[in-house]
């Protein structure tokens, strides 16, 4: 099987203002190169500070593009029914040429209803809004004509089409991705509506399979597995940031009417969440029974729903090449370089 890409994904979400978030995002990927991490992502979301820090995300890996010289940057995901989607190939056509190529375009119909009205739309439409501007986006970047006058997409980047990534929580959704031949993006957690006291990763195989299963016989497959994983140095740090990730992940469960029994201890309601918080040797234990890791082309961490603080970040960078990655088959693009 080809080797795994290793990616680093932020929601910018650390306590810190606006431009600290920014800031401390873009130092986090040049981080991530000088490791060896072969993708940078960010997801966008709009209106709510704790959900999400990044409402431009094309503007934020412009900035990153122009700070780093290798790592791939890429969106994930950009919600395209808020978007104007002739904006979205042109934005993304400029970043893709002044990054020399090193954009992914990962996209997916958004998950907050209520950002939706502000934007004009009806939640209850974002499904079809969704395919119709993504019918459009493939359009402009494949270079068709799109105005009366022989117009097409300026700079042109045709390439990027080959990129695109979608997100989808269904087997039904994968199986659409995959008949169009783009890229399976798979959240770090699956929506549940029980308590099962192990993680959701199992609940993703029907999805990969329905992905792979309807990909054209000339299409690649691309898998990209995102996972909740923060490698601390001591069990002190292990219990103190996994303490802050079930604290924050509990509400959103409990509002969704999820009854968590009062006997469920830390272990367990981490795997539950699909938490992989601890030391090198612990997030591997964790990692070790994820069916979708040996399938997967992109094996991307991220430290949400912790959101520690940057200096802790950077530390469960280090920590993740130094073991963690290479133990799940990763090979640094210089090692690879090399044995070529």
């Amino acid at each position: 099987m080809t080797t795994p890409r290793l990616g680093f994904f932020t929601r910018l979400l650390d306590d810190a203002s606006p431009v600290d978030r920014y800031r401390n995002a873009i130092a986090q990927f040049v981080r991530a190169e000088e490791l060896g991490f072969d993708t940078a992502w960010v997801a966008q979301h709009h209106f709510h500070r704790d959900e999400g820090g990044l409402p431009s995300p094309f503007v934020l890996l412009a900035q990153a593009a122009a700070k780093t010289s290798r790592i791939v940057l890429a969106t994930g995901i950009v919600t395209l029914p808020l978007e104007a989607p002739l904006r979205v190939a042109e934005d993304a056509a400029v970043l893709w040429l002044l990054s020399e190529g090193r954009l992914e375009v990962g996209i997916g119909s958004g998950g907050t209803s209520s950002s939706f009205p502000p934007f004009g739309h009806d939640p209850a439409d974002r499904s079809a809004i969704y395919a119709a501007h993504k019918q459009t986006l493939l359009r402009a970047l494949n270079g068709e004509v799109l105005t009366s006058d022989g117009g097409a997409l300026y700079p042109p980047a045709p390439q990027l089409a080959d990129t695109l990534w979608e997100a989808t929580f269904s087997a039904s959704g994968a199986e659409r991705i995959g008949r169009e031949g783009h890229g399976l993006m798979l959240s770090r957690t699956q929506p549940r509506t029980e308590y099962t006291g192990h993680g959701s990763a199992v609940d993703q195989v029907a999805i990969v399979q329905a992905y792979t299963s309807a990909l054209p016989d000339d299409v690649e497959p691309r898998i990209m597995a995102s996972r909740s994983v923060l490698v601390t140095d001591t069990e002190a740090d292990t219990a103190r940031w996994r303490a802050e990730g079930i604290a924050r992940s509990l509400p959103s469960l409990q509002a969704q009417g999820l009854v968590i029994p009062a006997d469920a201890d830390e272990l367990e309601l981490a795997a539950y969440l699909d938490l992989h918080i601890g030391t090198s040797d612990q997030v591997l234990a964790t990692l070790h029974d994820d069916p979708i890791l040996p399938l997967a082309t992109d094996i991307v961490f991220q430290p949400h729903p912790v959101d520690p603080p940057h200096e802790v970040v950077l530390r469960s960078l280090e920590l993740t090449t130094d073991r963690v990655a290479p133990e799940l088959g990763w090979v640094p693009a210089t090692a690879l370089a090399t044995a070529g």
